[in-house]
């Protein structure tokens, strides 16, 4: 009868341990493969493509600026930190960068499409179709007008929402939305293309739009009464609970009081 013989506790210990540095050993000698691998000239970065919105931007100066900002070959190249890098240059939204087997950087570029001026009159910052503040050269606006909108720092989005609501229901009376604006208390003002001021007041995008609405409907009558055309307003008042207060050129009038909001 033979009997296995049962293979001793420390000689068990002394394979494991010969077996865990064996593959210790092996993973280190692989991992110093790749590492040199990796920084071989082949592999350095060749060429950056630069695909996608180039309108305000040149493909060219903008590899030739980002170029010396990079360090590191295909496998070790900082894609985050390119990517800022392109993101930081003026127009540009974001950027999209990814590896192109063996020396290749993929560059595709989103830019800010811009819809309105933010701030003060010299101010040089724009606002973008998703309500994103950025810093542009104004004068590389191709709109030939845009509105401009102001408020507190954080309120863009905000703000462009509120503007893009108002701004159809002047069409149908032939004025435009010039300017518009929320202060830091969060009263909403705006300005015609006339010249003409307009105080909404505070509350909901719904409260607004119904206030501007109820002014709207009876502008032209209420005009038209004092010998004067929609167009005439100096300013207007919409803050009352039941009614407006208008200023039309060469007449005051008030329109229904009640307590202002």
């Amino acid at each position: 009868m033979n009997l296995a013989v049962a293979t001793p506790l420390d000689v068990k210990l002394m394979n494991m341990t010969a077996m865990v540095l064996l593959l210790t050993f092996a993973a280190l000698g692989l991992a110093a493969a790749v590492r040199w691998t990796s920084r071989l000239p082949a592999f350095d970065i060749r060429a950056i493509s630069v695909e996608g919105q180039v309108t305000h931007n040149n493909a060219l100066t903008l590899r030739a600026n980002v170029a010396p900002r990079m360090s590191g070959t295909f496998f070790t190249v900082d894609l985050a930190r390119v990517r800022a890098a392109f993101e930081a240059a003026p127009w540009v939204r974001r950027a999209v960068v990814r590896r192109q087997f063996p020396n290749r950087l993929q560059v595709v570029l989103q830019e800010h499409q811009a819809v309105a001026y933010w701030g003060g009159d010299s101010e040089s910052r724009l606002i973008n179709s998703y309500g994103e503040v950025f810093e542009a050269n104004v004068g590389e606006v191709e709109q030939d007008q845009l509105p401009r909108l102001n408020g507190p720092e954080g309120q863009g989005a905000e703000v462009l929402a509120m503007y893009r609501a108002l701004a159809p229901l002047f069409g149908p009376m032939e004025l435009t939305l010039d300017q518009f604006e929320i202060s830091g208390r969060g009263s909403w003002r705006a300005r015609l293309d006339t010249g003409a001021a307009i105080e909404l007041g505070r509350g909901t995008q719904d409260e607004i739009i119904a206030r501007v609405q109820r002014f709207l409907k009876t502008l032209t009558q209420v005009a038209a009464r004092y010998g004067r055309r929609a167009s005439s307003v100096e300013s207007a008042d919409l803050r009352h609970e039941n009614g407006y207060a208008i200023r039309l050129r060469g007449v005051s009038t008030l329109a229904v009081d009640g307590p202002k909001k």
